[in-house]
């Protein structure tokens, strides 16, 4: 079986929409630092490009957490590879995300977080399928919504491939 990657989202829209969303950042912390966390491994690449275009000073830590279980589906239960290497109590927080669909994993990190006592915790991502939650969970940035399709691209892998792709498209898997 090979794949086929169709292009849902071209490098040139997903670079016009992160600066919209860096300028709305910055604004919105105008006279404050913010703190990126992002969450790997796919967050890494769209937390640079973000970060790369804030206007306000920036600090950057990184987590790692998985939901896990012995079906095909998402457990809900979430284990933490990597936790931050600082705390993050009194600060600005924004967690960023390559993708939220189910809102489980998201929905666990963000009371993580929320417990470690920061002053503000916002939710950043590139990627988003409301038609695939099961757990609501406040997304306060989002690049662009999604049809519920298997995207790769931008940080997002199929089998450990395709992080690397400029943009974001759908796998088409063919016989």
């Amino acid at each position: 079986m090979s794949e086929n990657i169709r292009v849902l989202i071209s490098e040139e829209e997903i670079e016009k929409r992160i600066l919209e969303m860096a300028k709305e950042i910055s604004e919105f912390y105008k006279g404050e630092e913010v703190h990126l966390v992002s969450v790997l491994k796919g967050g890494v690449f769209f937390t640079c490009e973000l970060a790369k275009r804030l206007t306000v000073p920036v600090s950057i830590d990184f987590m790692s957490v998985s939901s896990y279980g012995n079906d095909t589906k998402s457990s809900g239960v979430v284990k933490v590879i990597k936790d931050l290497d600082e705390a993050i109590e009194g600060k600005n927080v924004l967690v960023v995300e390559d993708i939220i669909d189910s809102g489980r994993t998201l929905s666990y990190l963000m009371g993580n977080l929320k417990s470690r006592k920061p002053k503000s915790l916002h939710l950043c991502t590139l990627l988003d399928k409301p038609e695939r939650r099961v757990i609501d969970v406040q997304v306060d940035y989002t690049g662009f919504a999604i049809p519920d399709e298997f995207v790769v691209g931008y940080g997002l892998d199929y089998m450990q491939h395709y992080r690397n792709l400029p943009y974001i498209g759908v796998v088409e898997l063919e016989a």
